[in-house]
């Protein structure tokens, strides 16, 4: 017992002698020597910042952000009056599309252009159309035309016109616009607002689907741009700007920055052909695919002749196969379906990359026109002419004078 007393007291005395030893460290560091007779400071932390530097700091500059084309945008506006779509000449307002093939947004841009945009146009009418048909105002067609009355003027002589053919040459000028498989599209109207500016006239190259019917190209070149046409040999055009343009009055033409999506269409090639069994039609398939090819089309080559060629084959055939080996499914699509529309014509097959085409029970060839006679009558009509030009040489000849040869007298067969 006397041992358990002696230790609590020690316990007790060590805790008493500690707390003294503390409270004695404490009254020193208090009344430090160093600060009453060196008056010391200590530094200021390092997490401190001093109120005078922040006043004298420069902002931070923002940080760098690449800049957007699509924000800070007004919407445009256009007096153009006619529908902005992504190509003329490969897309028609009379084939109303089944579908599309996604949400319907503007190509323009969003909030970019003061037009709906309905999936396959921006109608020029109305700003709010629910449907896909873009419905064209009657008066549009007429204002376009005094439109281009006013800018054209007086009618080009013959020497003028010779002579702006004459500056488009390959030698004189590297000007030119290239049509390709699109056709004439929205953007390259501002191409040639853009070549005009620096001449009279630029050279449209054309290459591809749209040459199957040059008269298509022309006729929307001409209505687009309130232009003139005043050269064509094949696929190369020279498009006047005329008389009273002005590069500073220029129209607006609002630039689509991506190609939308082409809508759903029904289909060319039906399972069975009308007025035909199952049977005939694979018959007459399995038939067009085997007999020989009327022609082999290159890719991105002229084919303007195609049309008369067809025609002209279909008097001795009732099926036509045309080669389109190495061409895109698209472009020899959009030749079956040209060739329905023109010659005309009922599709049977694009299998193995080939156009079959047939002429129908009750065939009746078209009227010649000027755009696609045949060669056959165009060879037979100017027989009388070449008669007459040989004639009309001879007498030049007995006279001592030199004939120049009538451009009729070339006949190419």
């Amino acid at each position: 017992m006397s041992l358990i007393r002696l230790s609590r007291h020690n316990r007790f005395s060590l805790t008493l002698l500690t707390r003294h030893l503390h409270n004695e460290t404490a009254s020193a560091s208090s009344s430090s020597r160093l600060r009453d007779h060196y008056d010391y400071q200590p530094p200021p932390p390092l997490s401190a910042t001093n109120p005078n530097q922040e006043k004298n700091k420069k902002p931070k500059k923002p940080q760098y952000r690449p800049p957007s084309s699509l924000e800070g945008v007004k919407k445009v506006h256009s007096d153009l009056p006619f529908d902005f779509r992504f190509s003329y000449t490969e897309s028609s307002s009379n084939v109303r599309p089944i579908g599309l093939r996604e949400p319907k947004y503007s190509p323009f841009g969003p909030d970019r252009l003061d037009r709906e945009w309905t999936g396959v146009c921006a109608p020029a009418v109305d700003p709010k159309v629910e449907s896909v048909d873009g419905v064209e105002d009657p008066k549009l067609e007429e204002k376009r035309r005094k439109m281009r009355e006013k800018i054209q003027g007086a009618s080009l002589t013959e020497a003028e016109r010779k002579f702006l053919v004459e500056q488009c040459q390959r030698n004189k000028t590297k000007r030119q616009v290239n049509l390709g498989r699109d056709g004439l599209t929205h953007n390259m109207l501002n191409d040639i607002y853009n070549h005009w500016k620096h001449g009279e006239a630029v050279r449209v190259k054309c290459l591809g689907v749209p040459t199957l019917d040059m008269k298509n190209v022309i006729f929307h070149l001409e209505d687009k741009t309130y232009g003139q046409v005043v050269s064509k040999h094949c696929g190369t055009l020279v498009l006047y700007r005329g008389r009273n343009y002005d590069p500073k009055k220029r129209p607006k033409i609002p630039l689509m920055l991506w190609k939308p999506h082409e809508p759903v269409y029904p289909r060319l090639i039906k399972t069975t052909i009308d007025g035909l069994s199952i049977e005939e039609t694979k018959a007459m398939r399995k038939k067009g695919l085997a007999i020989p090819a009327l022609t082999k089309l290159a890719k991105n080559g002229y084919y303007g002749s195609l049309v008369p060629m067809v025609r002209d084959a279909f008097l001795v055939s009732e099926l036509v196969r045309i080669d389109c080996l190495g061409l895109e499914k698209k472009d020899y699509k959009k030749i079956g379906a040209k060739l329905r529309d023109l010659v005309p014509c009922i599709l049977v097959t694009f299998d193995k990359e080939q156009v079959v085409i047939w002429r129908g029970r009750d065939y009746n060839p078209p009227e010649d026109d000027g755009e696609y006679s045949s060669f056959i009558h165009r060879r037979t009509s100017i027989d009388s002419d070449v008669d007459l030009t040989c004639s009309r040489g001879q007498d030049n000849q007995n006279l001592g004078g030199l004939s120049s040869l009538d451009p009729t007298c070339t006949v190419i067969i």
